[in-house]
Formats: structure tokens, sequence, C-alpha cells
């Protein structure tokens, strides 16, 4: 019954550290990568998460015929160079910001409709720590309004 309570208590703890978490990534997005996307309007939309060194992390975005752009991924600086790429469904890479000089952001004219794969690399360091780095990651859309 002790040991129960413990991993009941423990699974709680856990949550709420956990919501505790996406709450500081959401305030360190609007902070900090929100006004990046000026002058394209942001979306609204909001996709962040904590992550750790190591990890990569995909999110498929729809993009709309004839409109233009901007994708903005954006780390806290503990996390040092981020990579990504923007690929199609066919894996064929439309953005690599490793060829960019580790830009993190992309302006674009979608020609169609499309859906399109954001691919996040989180570098590993030669930390000797047992402890892994880890921060908020946003990747945030912006558009241009059409007359």
């Amino acid at each position: 019954m002790k040991n129960a309570i413990i991993i009941i208590l423990t699974a709680l703890l856990s949550l709420s550290l956990i919501g505790e978490a996406q709450g500081q990534c959401r305030k360190y997005t609007k902070k900090s990568c929100v006004p990046k996307l000026d002058p394209y309007i942001f979306n609204g939309q909001v996709n962040s998460a904590l992550l750790n060194e190591g990890d990569i992390a995909e999110l498929m975005l729809t993009f709309y015929a004839d409109q233009e752009y901007r994708v903005l991924v954006c780390s806290e600086d503990q996390l040092g160079n981020v990579s990504f790429k923007l690929k199609d469904t066919n894996d064929k890479v439309l953005f690599d910001n490793n060829k960019h000089n580790m830009a993190e952001l992309w302006d674009f004219t979608s020609n169609t409709t499309q859906q399109i794969i954001v691919e996040i690399e989180i570098p590993e360091t030669d930390n000797t720590s047992d402890k892994l780095k880890n921060g908020c990651i946003a990747i945030l859309v912006g558009f241009k309004e059409t007359e």
C-alpha cells in the first residue's frame, strides 16, 4: 500500500513538472520567438516542446498555394546550434539550415498546397556531467497578407 502511494505521488509530481515546463516553453515562445516573425503575421499556432540534447523531433505542417511564409525554429541558448530541415512528404529536402549558416528561419512562397515536415535535431555536447542539457524549442509559422 505504501509503495502504491509513493508511485501515485511520483506520477502526480511528474505530471505537474511537465505542465510547468510546457508553461515555461509557451512563455519563452511568446516573449522571445513570436517577435522574430515580423513583418510576417503569426498564424497563432504555438508548437513548442522541452527537448534534450541528442533529441530528434518532427512536426508536419500544412502550407497553402500562392502564400508567402516564414518558418522559424527558435531555441533557448543552452541547446546550442539546433539543426533543422524542411522536407516534403516524399522526403525531399526543401531547406536545410546546415547549408545556410545555421539560420533559424526560412522565407518561401508555397506554389501548391502541401504538407511539409519540419525535422529538428538537438546537438549532443561532450559534457561529462550526468545531467543532459534541455531547453525549449518552438516552431512558428508566419504569413504575409495577400492583397
